[in-house]
């Protein structure tokens, strides 16, 4: 007799401990559990922790409930102002109800994935290439708005939508070069423009004050030869201006004026008559030619 109690004190603490074993569950900390008894959902969560299901009539679905990062898959498409651009993003979401993301959709991750995908296709061909560049900002939030919406009957709530990277073409980016280039040499021109004006006005200004006191301008003139004698050149061209002679000739004494000379009358003198050639040319010399016999012959 005590044997077989014995006997049926085993058995029934083996059949106990293997029980025990089916039916124990442990829930992690960030992981809930969702109970399907009979195919049917149990309306409460477990959290985490040890807890305890019927073995072979109910099963216990874990969700995970941390923040997921799912990076979308880069999207090609043709911005509003007709720009072929390939973009990509990334999303980060969190399960807020497990009984939801479990019953509600089949695969909630999938689901986000693809949502994902059709809405940046969405944005893309609803922004300028001037706002994915640089006005991401008001792009995320609209990106996150169109997953977000879907999503809240799938017990899903999207925390974050970033977009990653925009890629251009080639073509497109030796365009945008040579605009960016363009606009920084206006702006260079602008600028020195503006200082010219602004020295023009000084040096006028600092003129009119020079007029007033001829001594500045040497003193000015001076300095500049210091400025330049710095410099140590094996040649020094020094500018003399107009300004500093006459300074110069008003400073110098006025030198007394010399007698005047009385000029020497004017003889007039009488007009010659015209003569012929033939009397003004001298009259010919007698030209002798020996003869044979050596006398001389006179020839007029």
């Amino acid at each position: 007799m005590v044997e077989e109690l014995v006997t049926a004190g085993v058995t029934l603490a083996s059949v106990g401990v293997v029980y025990a074993m089916a039916a124990a569950r442990v829930v992690k900390q960030y992981e809930r559990g969702v109970v399907f008894r009979l195919g049917r959902l149990r309306p409460e969560v477990r959290g985490a922790g040890f807890t305890m299901v019927v073995p072979f009539v109910d099963k216990l679905r874990k969700v995970n409930m941390q923040i997921v990062t799912m990076p979308v898959p880069a999207q090609e498409g043709i911005t509003r102002d007709n720009v072929t651009v390939r973009v990509d993003a990334v999303v980060y979401f969190k399960v807020v109800d497990a009984a939801d993301a479990l019953v509600q959709v089949e695969d909630y991750r999938f689901a986000v994935s693809q949502m994902a995908q059709t809405s940046l296709r969405s944005i893309i061909g609803k922004s300028d290439l001037d706002d994915l560049l640089s006005n991401r900002e008001k792009l995320n939030q609209g990106l996150e708005l169109m997953i977000d919406s879907p999503s809240i009957g799938w017990g899903v709530q999207i925390d974050r939508v970033e977009i990653k990277d925009v890629s251009l073409p080639e073509t497109m980016k030796r365009s945008m070069a040579r605009q960016a280039e363009a606009d920084r040499e206006r702006r260079a021109r602008i600028i020195n423009a503006d200082a010219e004006l602004q020295a023009s006005k000084k040096l006028a200004e600092a003129a009119e004050q020079m007029s007033e006191q001829p001594a500045a301008l040497q003193l000015r003139l001076l300095q500049t030869v210091v400025a330049v004698a710095a410099e140590k050149n094996s040649t020094l061209v020094l500018p003399f201006p107009v300004e500093l002679l006459r300074f110069l000739e008003r400073a110098a004494p006025a030198a007394p004026a010399a007698p005047a000379v009385p000029a020497a009358p004017v003889t007039p003198v009488a007009p010659v008559a015209a003569q012929p050639v033939h009397e003004q040319l001298p009259p010919a010399e007698p030209q002798s030619d020996p003869d044979s016999d050596g006398s001389i012959s006179r020839q007029d």
